[in-house]
């Protein structure tokens, strides 16, 4: 199983509050509906452990794919690419990291 982790801060201007309310709302139910995924979660970030310093993202999101070559199908569809467009509203300059379990 792969899982994607995406890293990003939300654009300037854009609302914590709406972005979450969004997530809960339209892009956790629309992504984790995906046959291709196994689980969706989006974590807010609260610092750097043994720190007063802030994270470098404001949020995690951390998706575990069942299969990529759906997956890859699924977030071509029309309904995947205007979730897409919404969150890309909100996010300045995501990472996505493909990521493999090694332990």
């Amino acid at each position: 199983m792969a899982t994607l982790i995406v890293l990003f801060n939300l654009k300037e201007g854009a609302s914590a509050a709406e972005y979450e309310a969004w997530a809960k709302k339209k892009d956790v139910p629309t992504v984790k509906g995906l046959s291709s995924v196994g689980d969706f979660r989006v974590f807010r970030s609260s610092g750097i452990l043994g720190t007063d310093a802030a994270a470098p993202y404001q949020y995690v999101e951390v998706i575990e794919v069942n299969d990529m070559n759906q997956f890859g199908i699924d977030v071509s569809s029309e309904k995947m690419q205007a979730i897409a467009a919404e969150f890309g509203a909100f996010a300045d300059s995501p990472t996505f990291i493909l990521a493999e379990q090694s332990a």
